[in-house]
């Protein structure tokens, strides 16, 4: 099965490309997803979550209290660097273990810190979700309403765009209208189906 890793920056519109290839038919494992799964209560995860940051990374509900716990790792980089340390495994055995289980021409993986984790052994093809860093920006500011300050932080904690564009086998530029995204993720699927089917050299 063709594995492809898909990725991008904060607010580049990776969900967007994500579900129109679910539309079309393509399997789709998103590494987001497991970690949601990973940090629910009575997870090991959370409790080493805790066990490195906290109680009060926890709500009133027993749940992980996110805007929390990504404050505190984005202003600290040995913060962000524990916290990788305690998901990153357990998302790559997931990520495998989803893998194993599919039966289908190609696949997705949706892997945002492809680029950081050194994920890419996991995937055939890198494919990224590009926009230019102002329009991330603002996209950020807008959905999770944070400052530019706090938005540019995220950013900077991230690879830079440049980083991932020399990782990609194929590239959907994301700063137009959905439609126009939705006809690029459209091609590359039919794209993919040929490699996928197409004989080994």
């Amino acid at each position: 099965m063709l594995v492809i890793g898909l990725t991008g920056g904060i607010g580049s519109g990776k969900t967007a490309a994500s579900d129109r290839f679910a539309e079309l038919g393509a399997p789709v494992i998103d590494t987001d997803q497991l970690a949601r799964e990973l940090v629910a209560p009575g997870q090991p995860a959370l409790a080493d979550i805790v066990a490195a940051f906290g109680a009060e990374c926890i709500d009133e509900h027993g749940q992980l209290h996110r805007a929390r716990l990504r404050q505190r790792v984005f202003a600290d980089t040995a913060a962000r660097q524990r916290l990788e340390y305690i998901l990153h495994p357990r998302i790559r055995a997931q990520v495998r273990e989803r893998l194993a289980t599919l039966d289908a021409p190609y696949c997705l993986v949706v892997i945002p810190l492809l680029v950081e984790t050194g994920m890419r052994d996991l995937v055939n093809r890198v494919l990224v979700v590009d926009v230019p860093e102002a329009v991330q920006i603002h996209r950020v500011m807008a959905r999770d309403r944070v400052d530019a300050a706090q938005a540019q932080r995220i950013l900077a904690a991230q690879a830079s765009r440049a980083q991932r564009l020399a990782l990609a086998d194929d590239v959907l530029e994301n700063s137009g209208a959905l439609d126009t995204l939705q006809h690029q993720v459209t091609a590359l699927h039919q794209q993919y189906l040929r490699l996928a089917t197409a004989p080994l050299a």
